[in-house]
Protein backbone atom coordinates (compact mmCIF):
# COMPACT_ATOMS: atom_id res chain seq x y z
CA UNK A 1 0.00 0.00 0.00
CA UNK A 2 1.44 3.10 -0.88
CA UNK A 3 1.63 5.80 2.15
CA UNK A 4 0.76 9.13 1.60
CA UNK A 5 2.74 12.14 1.63
CA UNK A 6 2.66 14.55 3.73
CA UNK A 7 0.49 17.71 4.28
CA UNK A 8 1.12 20.51 2.90
CA UNK A 9 0.69 22.20 6.19
CA UNK A 10 3.84 19.60 7.27
CA UNK A 11 6.06 20.72 4.59
CA UNK A 12 5.77 24.55 5.53
CA UNK A 13 6.91 23.06 8.58
CA UNK A 14 10.41 23.18 9.83
CA UNK A 15 11.60 20.48 10.88
CA UNK A 16 8.41 18.97 9.58
CA UNK A 17 7.33 14.91 9.00
CA UNK A 18 9.04 13.05 6.66
CA UNK A 19 7.68 11.66 3.72
CA UNK A 20 7.42 7.54 4.46
CA UNK A 21 10.23 6.50 1.78
CA UNK A 22 12.28 9.08 3.10
CA UNK A 23 11.64 7.99 6.72
CA UNK A 24 12.82 4.59 5.66
CA UNK A 25 15.93 5.53 3.44
CA UNK A 26 16.76 8.12 6.63
CA UNK A 27 16.61 4.94 9.21
CA UNK A 28 18.56 2.52 7.11
CA UNK A 29 21.16 4.52 6.57
CA UNK A 30 21.41 5.86 9.89
CA UNK A 31 21.25 2.19 11.31
CA UNK A 32 24.76 1.46 9.29
CA UNK A 33 26.20 4.96 10.38
CA UNK A 34 25.74 4.14 14.11
CA UNK A 35 27.56 0.69 13.78
CA UNK A 36 30.14 1.95 11.88
CA UNK A 37 30.14 4.87 14.35
CA UNK A 38 30.70 2.61 17.50
CA UNK A 39 33.52 0.75 16.04
CA UNK A 40 34.72 4.21 14.87
CA UNK A 41 34.84 5.04 18.63
CA UNK A 42 36.20 1.52 19.59
CA UNK A 43 38.98 2.26 17.48
CA UNK A 44 39.89 5.36 18.41
CA UNK A 45 40.20 4.46 21.89
CA UNK A 46 42.58 1.48 20.86
CA UNK A 47 44.98 4.09 18.96
CA UNK A 48 44.96 6.14 22.02
CA UNK A 49 46.21 3.56 24.38
CA UNK A 50 48.07 2.00 21.60
CA UNK A 51 50.03 5.50 21.51
CA UNK A 52 49.87 6.68 25.30
CA UNK A 53 51.11 3.04 27.08
CA UNK A 54 54.93 3.03 26.95
CA UNK A 55 55.62 -0.27 26.50
CA UNK A 56 53.46 -0.34 23.43
CA UNK A 57 54.21 3.59 22.21
CA UNK A 58 57.09 3.19 19.66
CA UNK A 59 55.51 -0.28 18.62
CA UNK A 60 52.31 2.29 17.50
CA UNK A 61 54.96 4.36 15.41
CA UNK A 62 56.68 1.41 13.96
CA UNK A 63 53.42 0.23 12.24
CA UNK A 64 52.30 3.36 11.26
CA UNK A 65 55.02 4.59 9.36
CA UNK A 66 55.93 0.71 7.99
CA UNK A 67 55.85 1.70 3.97
CA UNK A 68 54.39 -0.95 1.80
CA UNK A 69 53.15 -0.44 -1.99
CA UNK A 70 54.79 -0.39 -5.50
CA UNK A 71 57.39 2.29 -5.57
CA UNK A 72 57.06 1.88 -9.84
CA UNK A 73 53.84 3.41 -9.52
CA UNK A 74 54.54 5.72 -6.96
CA UNK A 75 52.76 4.18 -4.32
CA UNK A 76 55.36 3.02 -1.47
CA UNK A 77 53.04 4.55 1.09
CA UNK A 78 53.27 4.37 4.98
CA UNK A 79 50.60 2.53 6.72
CA UNK A 80 48.78 5.63 7.83
CA UNK A 81 49.15 7.25 4.15
CA UNK A 82 47.70 4.37 3.12
CA UNK A 83 44.40 4.59 5.74
CA UNK A 84 44.32 8.08 5.25
CA UNK A 85 44.77 8.53 1.34
CA UNK A 86 43.26 4.96 0.18
CA UNK A 87 40.73 3.59 2.82
CA UNK A 88 39.47 6.87 2.72
CA UNK A 89 38.36 7.19 -0.61
CA UNK A 90 36.24 4.48 0.10
CA UNK A 91 34.54 6.61 2.84
CA UNK A 92 34.06 9.44 0.08
CA UNK A 93 32.94 6.96 -2.52
CA UNK A 94 30.00 6.06 -0.52
CA UNK A 95 29.59 10.26 0.41
CA UNK A 96 29.32 10.59 -2.82
CA UNK A 97 26.34 8.35 -3.85
CA UNK A 98 25.20 9.87 -0.23
CA UNK A 99 25.32 13.55 -2.27
CA UNK A 100 23.74 12.04 -5.15
CA UNK A 101 20.81 10.50 -3.54
CA UNK A 102 20.13 13.28 -1.59
CA UNK A 103 20.31 15.42 -5.21
CA UNK A 104 18.14 13.68 -7.05
CA UNK A 105 15.70 11.84 -4.94
CA UNK A 106 16.17 13.51 -1.31
CA UNK A 107 15.29 16.53 -0.10
CA UNK A 108 18.03 18.41 -1.93
CA UNK A 109 16.05 17.66 -4.71
CA UNK A 110 13.72 20.32 -3.96
CA UNK A 111 15.47 24.26 -3.75
CA UNK A 112 12.81 24.79 -0.92
CA UNK A 113 13.14 21.79 1.08
CA UNK A 114 17.49 21.93 0.38
CA UNK A 115 17.56 25.30 2.18
CA UNK A 116 17.42 24.77 4.93
CA UNK A 117 20.33 22.10 5.83
CA UNK A 118 22.17 23.97 3.68
CA UNK A 119 22.12 27.17 4.88
CA UNK A 120 22.47 25.85 7.98
CA UNK A 121 26.02 23.69 6.98
CA UNK A 122 27.32 27.01 5.46
CA UNK A 123 26.65 29.19 8.53
CA UNK A 124 27.96 26.06 10.72
CA UNK A 125 31.70 25.71 8.56
CA UNK A 126 31.77 29.93 8.35
CA UNK A 127 31.18 30.14 11.96
CA UNK A 128 33.76 27.22 13.14
CA UNK A 129 36.49 28.73 10.87
CA UNK A 130 35.87 32.41 12.18
CA UNK A 131 35.94 31.67 14.92
CA UNK A 132 39.63 29.79 14.65
CA UNK A 133 40.69 32.92 11.92
CA UNK A 134 39.68 35.22 15.41
CA UNK A 135 41.52 33.22 18.26
CA UNK A 136 44.69 32.94 15.80
CA UNK A 137 44.46 36.83 14.63
CA UNK A 138 44.83 37.62 18.19
CA UNK A 139 46.96 35.22 19.42
CA UNK A 140 49.59 35.58 16.28
CA UNK A 141 49.32 31.77 15.42
CA UNK A 142 48.97 30.14 11.85
CA UNK A 143 45.98 30.07 9.79
CA UNK A 144 46.63 27.27 7.77
CA UNK A 145 44.68 25.15 10.01
CA UNK A 146 40.89 27.21 9.51
CA UNK A 147 39.34 24.30 7.91
CA UNK A 148 39.96 21.74 10.84
CA UNK A 149 36.83 22.58 12.90
CA UNK A 150 34.35 23.18 9.90
CA UNK A 151 33.42 19.44 9.79
CA UNK A 152 31.21 17.53 11.50
CA UNK A 153 31.48 13.72 11.62
CA UNK A 154 27.88 11.81 11.32
CA UNK A 155 29.33 8.19 12.91
CA UNK A 156 30.95 9.39 15.38
CA UNK A 157 27.80 11.81 16.54
CA UNK A 158 25.06 8.98 16.33
CA UNK A 159 27.73 6.53 17.98
CA UNK A 160 27.77 9.03 20.72
CA UNK A 161 23.57 8.44 20.93
CA UNK A 162 23.91 4.84 20.92
CA UNK A 163 26.09 5.29 23.67
CA UNK A 164 23.76 7.47 25.83
CA UNK A 165 20.93 5.72 24.58
CA UNK A 166 19.05 8.93 23.51
CA UNK A 167 16.46 8.29 20.65
CA UNK A 168 15.92 11.42 18.27
CA UNK A 169 12.69 11.65 16.72
CA UNK A 170 12.98 11.21 12.72
CA UNK A 171 12.86 15.23 11.63
CA UNK A 172 15.77 15.60 13.98
CA UNK A 173 17.90 12.63 12.78
CA UNK A 174 17.21 13.42 9.20
CA UNK A 175 18.30 17.07 9.64
CA UNK A 176 21.64 15.99 10.94
CA UNK A 177 21.90 13.15 8.24
CA UNK A 178 21.42 15.91 5.51
CA UNK A 179 23.37 18.43 7.66
CA UNK A 180 26.24 16.00 7.56
CA UNK A 181 25.86 15.22 3.71
CA UNK A 182 26.65 18.98 2.58
CA UNK A 183 29.01 19.20 5.49
CA UNK A 184 30.67 16.29 3.41
CA UNK A 185 30.36 18.13 -0.06
CA UNK A 186 31.70 21.80 1.29
CA UNK A 187 34.76 19.62 2.77
CA UNK A 188 35.39 18.56 -0.46
CA UNK A 189 35.60 21.52 -1.90
CA UNK A 190 38.14 22.87 0.79
CA UNK A 191 40.47 19.63 0.61
CA UNK A 192 40.48 19.88 -3.02
CA UNK A 193 41.10 23.82 -3.63
CA UNK A 194 43.13 24.51 -0.89
CA UNK A 195 45.10 21.69 -0.09
CA UNK A 196 46.43 20.74 -3.92
CA UNK A 197 49.26 22.58 -3.95
CA UNK A 198 51.28 21.14 -7.40
CA UNK A 199 49.56 19.15 -10.10
CA UNK A 200 51.26 16.65 -12.49
CA UNK A 201 48.79 17.37 -15.30
CA UNK A 202 49.49 14.40 -17.04
CA UNK A 203 48.58 11.45 -14.28
CA UNK A 204 45.75 14.23 -13.63
CA UNK A 205 44.60 14.34 -17.06
CA UNK A 206 44.77 10.09 -16.86
CA UNK A 207 42.18 10.18 -13.99
CA UNK A 208 39.89 12.14 -15.80
CA UNK A 209 39.91 9.74 -19.21
CA UNK A 210 39.58 7.21 -16.49
CA UNK A 211 36.76 8.95 -15.11
CA UNK A 212 35.15 9.30 -18.53
CA UNK A 213 35.45 5.78 -19.10
CA UNK A 214 33.60 5.31 -15.76
CA UNK A 215 30.84 7.22 -16.67
CA UNK A 216 30.52 5.84 -20.30
CA UNK A 217 30.40 1.65 -18.82
CA UNK A 218 28.23 3.12 -16.36
CA UNK A 219 25.73 4.64 -18.68
CA UNK A 220 25.91 1.29 -20.98
CA UNK A 221 24.96 -0.37 -18.41
CA UNK A 222 27.88 -2.69 -18.05
CA UNK A 223 27.74 -4.65 -15.22
CA UNK A 224 30.91 -6.54 -12.91
CA UNK A 225 32.56 -5.52 -10.41
CA UNK A 226 35.62 -7.02 -12.44
CA UNK A 227 35.57 -4.20 -14.50
CA UNK A 228 35.06 -1.27 -12.30
CA UNK A 229 37.25 -2.44 -9.25
CA UNK A 230 40.18 -2.18 -11.37
CA UNK A 231 39.69 0.56 -13.54
CA UNK A 232 38.42 2.71 -10.21
CA UNK A 233 42.08 1.31 -8.63
CA UNK A 234 43.64 3.18 -11.48
CA UNK A 235 41.64 6.12 -11.37
CA UNK A 236 42.83 6.72 -7.79
CA UNK A 237 46.73 5.58 -8.47
CA UNK A 238 46.36 8.31 -11.09
CA UNK A 239 44.79 11.04 -8.89
CA UNK A 240 47.44 10.29 -6.19
CA UNK A 241 50.05 10.67 -8.31
CA UNK A 242 48.78 13.95 -10.03
CA UNK A 243 48.86 15.95 -6.68
CA UNK A 244 45.25 16.03 -6.09
CA UNK A 245 43.88 14.23 -2.70
CA UNK A 246 43.15 11.08 -3.88
CA UNK A 247 40.12 10.88 -1.92
CA UNK A 248 38.35 13.06 -4.70
CA UNK A 249 38.42 10.05 -6.61
CA UNK A 250 36.13 8.28 -4.79
CA UNK A 251 33.91 11.26 -4.24
CA UNK A 252 33.82 11.95 -8.43
CA UNK A 253 32.47 8.15 -9.08
CA UNK A 254 30.07 8.21 -6.55
CA UNK A 255 28.54 10.39 -8.00
CA UNK A 256 28.20 9.34 -11.67
CA UNK A 257 26.36 6.42 -10.26
CA UNK A 258 22.53 6.43 -10.95
CA UNK A 259 20.86 6.86 -8.14
CA UNK A 260 17.11 7.13 -9.36
CA UNK A 261 14.88 3.82 -9.89
CA UNK A 262 13.67 2.65 -13.64
CA UNK A 263 10.77 0.30 -14.14
CA UNK A 264 10.58 -2.75 -12.47
CA UNK A 265 13.96 -1.81 -10.77
CA UNK A 266 13.63 -2.24 -6.58
CA UNK A 267 16.52 -0.26 -5.94
CA UNK A 268 18.70 1.87 -8.27
CA UNK A 269 22.44 1.00 -9.45
CA UNK A 270 23.88 3.96 -6.93
CA UNK A 271 21.72 2.45 -3.74
CA UNK A 272 23.01 -1.21 -4.73
CA UNK A 273 26.37 -0.21 -4.77
CA UNK A 274 26.01 2.02 -1.76
CA UNK A 275 24.34 -1.16 -0.04
CA UNK A 276 27.38 -2.96 -0.88
CA UNK A 277 29.84 -1.01 -0.04
CA UNK A 278 28.83 1.13 3.41
CA UNK A 279 29.71 -2.08 5.80
CA UNK A 280 33.34 -1.70 3.74
CA UNK A 281 33.58 1.84 4.76
CA UNK A 282 32.28 2.09 8.10
CA UNK A 283 33.26 -0.96 9.34
CA UNK A 284 37.16 -1.45 7.84
CA UNK A 285 37.91 1.86 6.52
CA UNK A 286 37.16 4.26 8.26
CA UNK A 287 38.08 2.60 11.48
CA UNK A 288 41.49 1.64 9.95
CA UNK A 289 42.06 5.66 9.22
CA UNK A 290 41.03 6.29 13.00
CA UNK A 291 43.20 3.76 13.99
CA UNK A 292 46.29 5.49 12.94
CA UNK A 293 45.50 8.69 13.04
CA UNK A 294 44.66 8.95 15.84
CA UNK A 295 47.15 7.54 17.89
CA UNK A 296 48.47 11.21 19.74
CA UNK A 297 50.29 11.64 23.38
CA UNK A 298 47.57 13.27 25.37
CA UNK A 299 50.16 13.77 28.65
CA UNK A 300 49.87 16.75 30.70
CA UNK A 301 52.04 19.24 28.80
CA UNK A 302 50.33 18.31 25.04
CA UNK A 303 46.59 18.72 26.81
CA UNK A 304 47.99 22.29 27.99
CA UNK A 305 49.02 23.04 24.96
CA UNK A 306 45.91 22.44 23.29
CA UNK A 307 44.14 25.36 25.76
CA UNK A 308 47.08 27.69 25.11
CA UNK A 309 48.60 27.41 21.77
CA UNK A 310 46.30 29.38 19.29
CA UNK A 311 46.37 26.58 16.60
CA UNK A 312 44.70 24.33 19.01
CA UNK A 313 42.54 26.59 21.35
CA UNK A 314 41.06 27.92 17.68
CA UNK A 315 40.09 24.43 16.44
CA UNK A 316 38.42 23.11 20.22
CA UNK A 317 36.74 26.68 20.46
CA UNK A 318 35.37 26.34 16.12
CA UNK A 319 33.95 22.74 16.80
CA UNK A 320 32.29 23.67 20.43
CA UNK A 321 30.80 27.09 19.61
CA UNK A 322 31.56 27.63 16.27
CA UNK A 323 29.21 24.82 14.81
CA UNK A 324 26.66 25.37 17.35
CA UNK A 325 26.22 28.93 16.97
CA UNK A 326 26.98 28.48 13.34
CA UNK A 327 24.46 25.51 12.69
CA UNK A 328 21.58 26.87 15.37
CA UNK A 329 22.14 30.60 14.22
CA UNK A 330 21.39 29.40 10.23
CA UNK A 331 18.31 27.61 11.26
CA UNK A 332 17.21 30.57 13.20
CA UNK A 333 17.96 32.65 10.15
CA UNK A 334 16.22 30.19 7.40
CA UNK A 335 13.15 29.84 9.49
CA UNK A 336 13.24 33.62 9.80
CA UNK A 337 12.79 34.99 6.61
CA UNK A 338 11.42 32.08 4.70
CA UNK A 339 8.34 32.56 7.53
CA UNK A 340 8.69 28.87 7.58
CA UNK A 341 7.50 27.96 11.82
CA UNK A 342 8.93 25.21 13.84
CA UNK A 343 7.04 21.40 13.82
CA UNK A 344 4.95 22.00 16.73
CA UNK A 345 6.49 18.60 18.30
CA UNK A 346 9.89 20.38 18.82
CA UNK A 347 11.10 23.81 20.27
CA UNK A 348 14.39 25.63 20.04
CA UNK A 349 16.51 23.75 22.34
CA UNK A 350 15.96 20.42 20.50
CA UNK A 351 17.52 22.67 17.59
CA UNK A 352 20.43 23.74 20.05
CA UNK A 353 21.05 20.12 21.10
CA UNK A 354 21.57 19.03 17.72
CA UNK A 355 23.76 21.91 16.91
CA UNK A 356 26.09 21.33 19.81
CA UNK A 357 26.12 17.58 18.60
CA UNK A 358 27.42 18.43 14.63
CA UNK A 359 30.39 19.91 17.06
CA UNK A 360 31.61 16.37 16.56
CA UNK A 361 34.65 16.78 13.77
CA UNK A 362 36.30 13.55 13.62
CA UNK A 363 37.25 12.06 10.55
CA UNK A 364 37.46 14.59 8.00
CA UNK A 365 38.62 17.13 10.34
CA UNK A 366 41.62 14.78 11.52
CA UNK A 367 42.59 14.18 7.66
CA UNK A 368 41.91 17.76 7.39
CA UNK A 369 44.35 18.50 10.26
CA UNK A 370 47.10 16.10 8.45
CA UNK A 371 46.52 18.37 5.39
CA UNK A 372 46.51 21.94 7.11
CA UNK A 373 50.33 21.05 8.94
CA UNK A 374 51.64 18.42 7.18
CA UNK A 375 55.13 19.86 7.34
CA UNK A 376 54.94 20.31 11.18
CA UNK A 377 54.71 16.98 12.65
CA UNK A 378 54.47 17.95 16.70
CA UNK A 379 51.56 20.61 15.58
CA UNK A 380 50.03 18.06 13.47
CA UNK A 381 49.50 15.71 16.63
CA UNK A 382 48.58 18.78 19.19
CA UNK A 383 45.80 19.75 16.60
CA UNK A 384 44.74 16.31 16.20
CA UNK A 385 44.73 15.91 20.24
CA UNK A 386 42.39 19.79 20.07
CA UNK A 387 40.13 17.67 17.32
CA UNK A 388 39.52 14.37 20.17
CA UNK A 389 39.37 16.72 22.84
CA UNK A 390 36.43 19.30 21.54
CA UNK A 391 34.98 16.77 20.04
CA UNK A 392 34.47 15.58 23.17
CA UNK A 393 33.61 18.41 24.70
CA UNK A 394 30.75 18.80 22.36
CA UNK A 395 29.53 15.45 22.48
CA UNK A 396 28.90 15.65 26.76
CA UNK A 397 27.45 19.36 25.94
CA UNK A 398 25.17 17.34 23.66
CA UNK A 399 24.53 14.50 25.73
CA UNK A 400 23.46 16.71 28.62
CA UNK A 401 21.38 18.86 26.02
CA UNK A 402 19.21 15.84 24.63
CA UNK A 403 19.03 13.96 28.13
CA UNK A 404 16.81 16.87 29.14
CA UNK A 405 14.45 15.83 26.34
CA UNK A 406 14.93 12.46 26.25
CA UNK A 407 11.21 11.31 27.55
CA UNK A 408 10.22 13.85 24.87
CA UNK A 409 11.91 12.08 21.95
CA UNK A 410 10.76 8.94 23.39
CA UNK A 411 7.01 9.58 23.26
CA UNK A 412 7.60 11.13 19.58
CA UNK A 413 9.80 8.45 18.62
CA UNK A 414 6.93 5.52 20.09
CA UNK A 415 4.24 7.39 17.99
CA UNK A 416 5.97 7.42 14.68
CA UNK A 417 6.79 3.88 15.39
CA UNK A 418 3.38 2.46 15.85
CA UNK A 419 1.46 0.15 13.73
CA UNK A 420 -1.66 -0.71 15.25
CA UNK A 421 -3.29 -2.22 12.19
CA UNK A 422 -0.56 -4.13 11.34
CA UNK A 423 -0.17 -2.96 7.42
CA UNK A 424 3.48 -2.24 8.11
CA UNK A 425 3.08 1.78 7.77
CA UNK A 426 2.85 3.58 10.91
CA UNK A 427 -0.56 4.71 11.82
CA UNK A 428 0.91 8.26 11.95
CA UNK A 429 1.36 8.75 7.94
CA UNK A 430 -2.64 7.53 7.76
CA UNK A 431 -4.52 9.91 9.73
CA UNK A 432 -6.20 10.94 7.06
CA UNK A 433 -6.92 7.93 5.29
CA UNK A 434 -10.42 6.84 5.29
CA UNK A 435 -9.14 2.84 4.98
CA UNK A 436 -7.33 3.31 8.29
CA UNK A 437 -9.85 4.02 10.39
CA UNK A 438 -12.41 1.78 8.29
CA UNK A 439 -9.56 -1.08 9.49
CA UNK A 440 -9.09 0.13 12.99
CA UNK A 441 -13.18 0.21 14.06
CA UNK A 442 -13.00 -3.76 12.88
CA UNK A 443 -10.27 -4.26 14.84
CA UNK A 444 -11.86 -2.34 18.03
CA UNK A 445 -15.52 -3.42 17.33
CA UNK A 446 -13.86 -7.26 17.56
CA UNK A 447 -11.57 -6.41 20.50
CA UNK A 448 -15.12 -5.17 22.47
CA UNK A 449 -16.77 -8.51 20.85
CA UNK A 450 -13.75 -10.49 22.77
CA UNK A 451 -14.30 -8.81 25.76
CA UNK A 452 -18.08 -8.87 25.99
CA UNK A 453 -17.35 -13.07 25.10
CA UNK A 454 -15.12 -13.01 27.92
CA UNK A 455 -17.74 -10.46 30.18
CA UNK A 456 -20.41 -13.22 29.78
CA UNK A 457 -18.17 -16.28 30.53
CA UNK A 458 -17.02 -14.76 33.52
CA UNK A 459 -20.74 -13.78 34.59
CA UNK A 460 -21.64 -17.48 34.31
CA UNK A 461 -19.05 -18.76 36.12
CA UNK A 462 -20.07 -16.63 39.21
CA UNK A 463 -23.34 -17.44 39.31
CA UNK A 464 -22.39 -21.01 38.88
CA UNK A 465 -19.81 -20.57 41.78
CA UNK A 466 -22.82 -19.13 43.88
CA UNK A 467 -25.35 -21.98 43.83
CA UNK A 468 -25.23 -24.00 46.97
CA UNK A 469 -24.19 -27.43 46.91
Amino acid sequence: MAAPNPTDNQSRKLLGRLSLPERRFVADALRAETVGGVLLLVAAVAALIWANTPPLAESYQAVRDFHIGPASLGLDLSIQHWAADGFLAIFFFVAGIELKRELVAGDLRDPKAAALPVIAAICGMAAPAGVYALVNVFGSGSLDGWAVPTATDIAFALAVLAVIGTSLPSALRAFLLTLAVVDDLFAIVIIAVFFTSEIDFLAFGGAVVGLILFWFLLRRDVRGWYVYVPLALAIWGLMYNSGVHATIAGVAMGLMLRCTRRDGEKHSPGEHIEHLVRPVSAGLAVPLFALFAAGVSLSDESIGQVFTRPETLGVVLGLVIGKTVGIFGGTWLAARFTKAELNDDLAWPDVLAVASLAGIGFTVSLLIGELAFAGDPLLTDEVKAAVLIGSLIAAVFACVLLKLRDRKYRALTDAEERDEDHDGIPDIYEEHTPAYHLRMARIHEAKAAEHRRRAEAAAGSSIEGDRPA
